[in-house]
């Protein structure tokens, strides 16, 4: 039941996707929409290939079943996501000083803030997690 509908959802982003490029062909919408829409297109294309794969070939499914249920594989992407959040932090951090230095005022206030708001959500999950946990 759950598969069905991402089936389902694969071809409404086909069908989203096709939309916008055909509004965008046709002037009605700016560049961006179309870029979204060939972006939405291909991934709902590359999702309906991917499920095909996964009901016709028995072995496909029972490396795809291994590995989203492998403890390894979920304490990998976990570390890969705390990695990424502090990574993202620095360079924000070093980009906001580094963009006023330079005069860019309007970036560097951006990187600050959302420095900022990461930093917010971080104590929140935290909180919330400490006493979950």
């Amino acid at each position: 039941m759950k598969s069905e509908r991402r089936i389902v959802l694969s071809i409404a982003w086909v069908v989203v996707g096709a939309v916008l490029i055909g509004l965008g062909l046709a002037e009605v919408i700016d560049a961006f929409w179309t870029g979204m829409g060939s972006g939405l297109l291909v991934v709902g294309i590359l999702q309906i290939i991917r499920f095909n794969r996964y009901y016709k070939s028995e072995e496909y499914r029972e490396k795809v079943d291994t590995e989203i249920g492998d403890e390894r594989n979920a304490f990998i992407r976990s570390k890969a996501w705390a990695w990424t959040g502090y990574l993202l932090v620095l360079i924000l951090a070093v980009s906001s000083v580094a963009l006023r230095v330079v005069g860019q005022e309007v970036l560097s206030t951006a990187a600050s803030f959302v420095v900022c708001l990461i930093l917010i959500l971080y104590w929140g999950s935290y909180l919330i997690l400490n006493k979950k946990y």
